[in-house]
């Protein structure tokens, strides 16, 4: 029996809340879920779209998922895909995702989709995989579902989007082999990227060359501002419009600062889930890139476990500030951004202070040469090289 696919109402956000409980339990850390306040805000959302699964006899919810947008961008997050255990294997999760993407993707309301799904088994790489979505690399550790669980990164263009790419002529070295494996993955080619040399001048005229901290730096004491209002006034002030820093659906709700206040990192901080994603710093995104590993160690002592960071692929100061710091590439997101008439490719790099455990994660063909990629970049990174163990 066909279900009925129709938009999600306020009058459903009790239903769907139980909808949510009865797929992921206590633990699931996403608003789409879990908040009244939050659901209301994203069903009344013009930018976004949410749609759910009804049973064509009763009109009670089986299914939901939603494609999450923000004014002013043209990237949008499929998120929130859930069945109800009662009327999984009938295809609702491939209804709903290929319904929303026709409205607000092929219709031409956004460039691209991307949306990060479970490894815990096959089925969410399948659903996506079904409705035109392509790998784009492994976020290990990314999450806290009453355990730790890798995601995996997916997005869906729009015709035409990926053949407007910017070309990119220098990367860091460990950054080669994740563009040799995108090329390999999603048919994009990088010709003639070469490995950058070590960054010897500022990113940005007037900013302070990148640099590893020294140990009075890597010893600093950050005061972690979690004041959610104040955070998102203050980052408003400092970055009125879109220049400066891109991090799409993610607004700041903490703010860290050293005590004479010469840098003010902004984050958005999960605690539900364990993670954190950078978004910027004032004055200049390099003015804390020497920083990192204080950045890094007051957000775990803060409950995040995940630390991520999207960074241009044009970037190369910052991108070797983060490689410099521990933090390794495992995703690459090209035409992420627009700019004119190109886009922007970004790599997402992260840094758990968890171990990471593979051994329990389901990996589909197309995915594992990503997770084969981060787990060589990792080791390069993390494990001493032979003439190290000599000594």
């Amino acid at each position: 029996m066909n279900p009925v696919i129709t938009p999600a109402a306020r009058a459903d956000i009790a239903e769907l809340r139980q909808l949510y409980y009865a797929v992921y339990g206590p633990h699931y850390p996403v608003a789409l879920g879990t908040d009244p306040a939050e659901m209301a805000r994203l069903i009344a959302d013009p930018h976004s779209l949410w749609l759910v699964g009804r049973c064509p006899d009763s009109g009670a919810v089986t299914a939901s998922a939603a494609i999450h947008g923000e004014a002013g961008s043209r990237i949008g997050r499929l998120e929130g895909i859930a069945v109800h255990p009662e009327h999984r294997s009938g295809g609702l999760a491939a209804a709903l995702t290929e319904e929303l993407c026709t409205r607000m993707l092929d219709s031409g309301r956004l460039d691209s989709v991307y949306a990060t799904v479970r490894t815990v088994s096959a089925g969410p790489q399948r659903v996506v995989a079904r409705n035109g979505f392509r790998p784009l690399g492994i976020l290990p550790n990314a999450v806290d579902l009453s355990s730790r669980e890798s995601l995996a990164l997916y997005a869906r263009h729009s015709a035409g989007v990926l053949d407007r790419r910017m070309p990119v002529a220098e990367v860091p070295a460990p950054l080669l082999p994740l563009l040799r494996t995108a090329e390999g993955a999603l048919g994009i080619r990088y010709p003639g990227v070469r490995a950058a040399a070590a960054p010897s001048a500022p990113a940005t005229p007037g900013a302070p060359p990148v640099t590893a901290p020294t140990a009075p730096e890597a010893a600093m004491r950050l005061e972690v501002i979690e004041a959610p209002a104040f955070v998102r006034r203050r980052f408003r002030d400092h970055f009125p419009g879109a220049e400066g820093w891109f991090y799409p659906l993610h607004t700041p709700n903490v703010l860290l600062t050293p005590e004479d206040g010469r840098f003010e990192v902004y984050a958005y901080l999960n605690r539900a889930g364990g993670y954190c994603s950078l978004l910027t710093a004032h004055p200049d995104p390099a003015a804390a890139a020497a920083h990192l590993e204080p950045v890094t160690r007051a957000l775990a002592r803060a409950g995040a476990g995940y630390v991520e960071a999207l960074v241009p692929l044009a970037h190369q100061e910052a991108l070797a500030a983060f490689l410099a710091q521990g933090f390794v590439a495992g995703a690459l997101y090209p035409a992420m951004r627009a700019d004119g008439d190109g886009f922007h490719d970004y790599v997402v790099l992260s840094r758990s202070t968890e171990r990471i455990d593979f051994r329990g994660v389901a990996v589909e063909p197309p995915l594992q040469p990503y997770l084969d990629c981060y787990v060589s970049a990792w080791a390069s990174t993390h494990l001493p090289t032979p003439p190290e163990v000599a000594r």
